[in-house]
Parts: C-alpha cells; sequence; structure tokens
C-alpha cells in the first residue's frame, strides 16, 4: 500500500499563487514573460521558508560566486535567476527529506559508490553550514558570507577538494566535499529549470544560453539546416520569452 502524505497549507497556496498572478498580469497587457518575471519573487524580499537567516546568508553568498552575474556574456548570474529561491523551496519540500536512507554508510567511500552518508539533503545543509562557518571563524574571524569574494572561492575550492577537517570540528559522517556537491548540483538545477519551480527567474538562463524550453514542435524548423533559432524559450506553463 502506499501512502500518500497530505498537501501542506503552504504547498497549496504556492502552487495557486504560481499561476494566478502571470494570468492577471498578461490580462494587463504585458507579455507572458514579463508576467513570470514580476509574479516571481524579489530575492531581496523573499523570507527563506527551510533555512535559518545565518543558512540563508551562506545560500546567497555560495551561489553568487558558483554562479556569478557577468562574463562576456552578460549572462545572469544565480542571484538574478532566484537560484537560492529554488533551493529553499526544494529542501522545504519532498526532495530535502524523501530519500533513501538504508545503510551501511561508508562517508569515505569513492564518489562512484553514489550516496553514502546517512543525512538528508535537508541536513546536509545544516550540518554542513554550521560547520563551515565555524571553520571560518576559526580561521578568518568572519562568517562565510562576510569574507571577500576571493576567500569565499578559496573556502568552495577547499570543501571541494576535502580540505576543512569536518572529523576535526566533530563531524565524522560527512566530508565537505558532500555539501559541495550537494550545493553545486542544487545551483545548476535551480539556474536552469522551469521557472515554476522557483528558479531561472523570467527564463534568464535560458534566454542566455539559448535553450528553447518546453515548446512543444518544431516541425517547421527540421530541414532548417545551419539556421539559428529565431524563437525564445517557453515555460512550461506557457510563459513566452
Amino acid at each position: 500500500m502506499v501512502l500518500e502524505r497530505p498537501t501542506s497549507r503552504r504547498k497549496f497556496l504556492m502552487g495557486a499563487l504560481m499561476a494566478i498572478p502571470v494570468s492577471a498580469l498578461i490580462a494587463k497587457g504585458l507579455t507572458a514573460a514579463q508576467a513570470a518575471e514580476m509574479a516571481a519573487p524579489d530575492l531581496a524580499d523573499y523570507q527563506p521558508v527551510f533555512f535559518s537567516a545565518d543558512e540563508w546568508q551562506f545560500i546567497l553568498a555560495a551561489t553568487d560566486r558558483l554562479i556569478p552575474a557577468g562574463g562576456n556574456g552578460k549572462a545572469p548570474g544565480a542571484l538574478e535567476t532566484n537560484v537560492p529561491v529554488f533551493i529553499d523551496q526544494q529542501l522545504d519540500g519532498d526532495f530535502g527529506q524523501e530519500i533513501y536512507m538504508q545503510g551501511p554508510f561508508n562517508p569515505r567511500a569513492p564518489a562512484t559508490m553514489g550516496y553514502q552518508i546517512p543525512f538528508y539533503p535537508q541536513k546536509i545543509y545544516q550540518r554542513g553550514i554550521q560547520l563551515v562557518n565555524q571553520w571560518c571563524q576559526q580561521q578568518m574571524n568572519q562568517s562565510f558570507n562576510k569574507l571577500t569574494p576571493a576567500q569565499q572561492d578559496d573556502v568552495l575550492s577547499r570543501l571541494q577538494k576535502n580540505k576543512v577537517d569536518f572529523a576535526a570540528l566533530g563531524e565524522e559522517n560527512m566530508q565537505p566535499s558532500h555539501l559541495f556537491s550537494q550545493l553545486l548540483a542544487d545551483t545548476k538545477h535551480g539556474y536552469l529549470s522551469d521557472p515554476m519551480y522557483g528558479g531561472n527567474k523570467g527564463m534568464k538562463a535560458w534566454i542566455a544560453i539559448g535553450f528553447p524550453g518546453a515548446r512543444a514542435s518544431y516541425l517547421e524548423w527540421v530541414k532548417q539546416h545551419n539556421i539559428p533559432y529565431p524563437l525564445g524559450p517557453v515555460s512550461i506553463q506557457g510563459a513566452r520569452a
């Protein structure tokens, strides 16, 4: 027998609010892409539903370093596309706490062995951020979000290479690379996902890389070789950019 978890009031309201404002704004003469941009939460005003205040500041700083704005193409970064919102909402949902958790676990097993720690993704972030901020305080007398961009890059590189000793900080069940890998994967997903999941605000990431999104048909383009695709992306909910 499969037991279904009841939909929370927050999830129901979030799902409703994601659809209603867009249609209302379109009725005022805006394009669907402009409406989707306005309906998406402003990162500066967003109140996290999973992360604590300190954890949220870490997420803002870390995702900004993983996908910074700018470059030759002036591409939007993680903050411009609401990647932190995506991560926060995913962790507050089923993704954060529903995963196969039958042992045995070996935290020092090769990456090819798959998921090898006794923590849900929620716990990876909570415990990992705590340890990183503790290490930064010991080494540089600042929490991660208050470091310079160069220092933050160095800390993230150390996490990736397991050069921060979590065991010395009292954590034997998780390696620094576990936090880094989870954070990097979720940042990528938030940047490139459909906007309905909270990230890729205004389909900015899709526009930057030329991805057409969820268009239903390309029949008219099958025989048009070596011609740039001129149409902008379409979201699952039908917004067009």
